[in-house]
């Protein structure tokens, strides 16, 4: 049958199938840092044509498919299954149009999203979705992830960007629903199906995105904060004096901050003396003079209140970027701290200082030597933690990690992701997050579209 199976996979695509040795090794893993697997075969299709085949071929043959866009991923989601077949989005990559009337642009799915950001830009408008990964993802692993990012507080998760998808189904049916209306109630709204269901229910092939007015400038400012309690202040006091301008409002505790600017000289600290707890604020606004005016404006009321103890405002592009330098260097992790747990956690805005204080002192009390930094969207209630003990080297306890901190997330009533997905990494900790109906609500949706268990074999659920 796997010859039989190989046999048909050359016949149809030909070219764009890669067997053994010449499948490169960037395709054997995501970065969740899991071990890399050879896949059977790599398919890399250059049409929507293509993706149906291979589809149709591994539902036909019994063989697992695992849909693979930037390889950014850290959940484990895009990592190959052994004995299955590696579907790379890689090659369907362009930019077909973009309807500045409808403020819509469609893409292929393997397109950078940075190549879409810059693309809208060129077109007068905007495109609100951002992450660090930006020039690696591509916008397919985005929506089939439901990605976050920088942006969220002002313009919503991944599935907020979307108007209409294309996607193939695991038998190899194509679904064109690629609609550009904000408006359009005739039936369900199958997208959703789809948008963060991780490739386990269709691989995404082509998108109609939503785009945005472009902001006449983005001004941002680095505050140093004494306490938790205090930028909860700030927050509010950000919302309601910024309203939908404000765009970002990214927290770093001192355990971040102070790691990351001490082992990367290239970072600037932004303060000589120390503060409880650091945020950088972006706005965006149509007049660029109003827009730093409500910056300063809230600055100004904060400082005075002691809800702020210090604050920079950039006066050039060079000075911004050196802001946010220290919030980015987090792709510096694996060369600071070598092998890493690291968390993608959601929970309300006002427990994150008392989840964070002690989750940090109890992996000091578990282990001395324990490295545990802090960070995350806090403005939409996004906390990242990443976690090493030096002592363990390449055995770091990453069980005990993982139940420490889920632990503490599920008391509070939280998400063990709020951004990354589930993927194998977190599949064995998904009842903390979801009911025994919505999972079994979960399990009854995959098996209706995917009977024979094909598409991304063993992700988020077990069917």
């Amino acid at each position: 049958m796997t010859q039989e199976f190989i046999q048909a996979l050359m016949r149809e695509l030909g070219p764009d199938v890669f067997f053994g040795n010449d499948i490169p090794v960037r395709f054997h893993n995501d970065w969740g840092g899991l071990s890399p697997v050879v896949p059977l075969a790599l398919v890399r299709p250059r049409t929507t044509e293509q993706v149906s085949v291979t589809l149709r071929l591994c539902n036909e043959f019994r063989v697992p498919v695992v849909p693979q866009g930037g390889l950014t991923g850290l959940a484990g989601g895009a990592r190959p299954i052994e004995n299955g077949v590696a579907l790379s989005l890689d090659r369907m990559n362009g930019i077909e149009e973009v309807d500045t009337v409808m403020a819509t642009m469609t893409v292929m799915a393997g397109t950078p999203l940075s190549v879409i950001q810059a693309k809208a830009e060129e077109a007068g408008l905007f495109f609100g979705l951002d992450l660090g990964a930006r020039d690696s993802c591509v916008i397919g692993g985005n929506l089939a992830t439901n990605a976050g990012g920088n942006r969220v507080i002002r313009f919503g998760m991944a599935r907020e960007h979307v108007l209409g998808l294309e996607v193939v189904l695991p038998d190899g049916t194509i679904v064109k629903s690629l609609n550009k209306m904000l408006k359009n109630n005739a039936g369900y709204d199958l997208k959703q199906l789809f948008i963060g269901s991780e490739g386990t229910l269709g691989v995404i092939t082509r998108a109609v995105l939503r785009l945005q007015a472009k902001p006449a400038e983005l001004a941002s400012a680095f505050c140093g904060c004494p306490d938790f309690p205090s930028l909860l202040e700030l927050l509010k006091s950000a919302r309601q004096g910024m309203g939908s301008a404000l765009t970002s409002f990214e927290v770093m505790w001192p355990s971040f901050y102070d790691f990351m600017t001490g082992k990367l000289p290239d970072l600037r600290r932004a303060f000589k003396e120390p503060h409880g707890i650091y945020v950088l604020i972006e706005t965006g606004g149509r007049n660029a003079e109003e827009n730093r005016a409500l910056l300063e404006q809230v600055l100004a009321d904060a400082l005075e209140a002691g809800w702020v103890s210090d604050a920079v405002l950039p006066s050039s592009e060079r000075e911004t970027k050196d802001l946010w330098a220290v919030r980015e260097s987090v792709s510096e992790y694996g060369k600071l701290m070598g092998p890493l747990t690291a968390f993608d956690v959601g929970l309300p805005t006002s427990a994150a200082g008392q989840v964070v204080d002690e989750i940090e002192a109890a992996m000091k009390v578990r282990w001395p030597d324990a490295i545990a930094v802090s960070y995350g969207h806090i403005g939409d209630s996004n906390l990242h933690l990443v976690c090493n003990i030096p002592s363990a080297g390449n055995d770091q306890p990453h069980k005990e990690i993982t139940e420490l901190v889920f632990g503490s997330i599920a008391r509070e009533g939280g998400t063990i992701s709020a951004e990354h997905g589930i993927g194998l990494l977190k599949k064995p900790y998904l009842k903390l997050s979801r009911t025994p109906e919505e999972l079994a609500l979960m399990a009854r949706i995959k098996l209706a579209l995917d009977p024979d268990n094909i598409l991304n074999t063993g992700k988020v659920l077990s069917v």
